[in-house]
């Protein structure tokens, strides 16, 4: 009998990553995500001919920018000849939009925030982060934007302890 080869999808899906999510807390919020290099890795062990691609706009510069919504950056990621794209905004750790200059906001229980002006650096954080958002279309700790804590089905690998 022969083993029915599996999708990236199913592949991806189905690992075990909980013990490589990492929380922050922002706020009385508690986030949970993957470090874009141990995400990267685990996908390239397995897929060799993974790439992905940093969308570039005017003056080769890796996001737009809009002055009511703030910047926005984009990858595209294929394995095995597929591809997905994906899109995420640069924030603070209040998950706020950034824009090139600083403004404020009123909160219920806190009164006035300040939000920074973005930086490259943040704009590199979300590039990498939007990577992972990108890998997790495959199927790569999806769960975990689902608010879940395990895959929803028992694991068919764990996720490799090799940083």
């Amino acid at each position: 009998m022969t083993e029915e080869k599996k999708t990236v999808f199913d592949e991806l899906f189905h690992l075990d990553v909980t013990d490589r999510v990492e929380k922050k807390k922002a706020g009385k919020t508690e986030l949970s995500y993957l470090s874009w290099s141990w995400a990267w890795a685990e996908v390239k062990r397995r897929y060799e001919d993974v790439y992905y691609t940093i969308q570039k706009f005017e003056n080769n510069l890796p996001y737009v920018y809009d002055e009511n919504t703030g910047y926005m950056v984009f990858t595209s990621v294929t394995i095995s000849g597929i591809t997905h794209e994906m899109w995420l905004p640069v924030m603070d750790g209040a998950n706020k939009a950034m824009k090139s200059t600083a403004y404020t906001y009123s909160t219920k229980y806190n009164g006035e925030k300040t939000v920074e002006p973005a930086s490259m650096f943040d704009i590199n954080k979300t590039i990498m982060r939007c990577l992972v958002k990108n890998l997790a279309m495959f199927g790569l700790g999806l769960y975990i934007y689902s608010g879940e804590d395990l895959p929803e089905e028992e694991p068919v690998k764990q996720a490799s302890n090799v940083q």
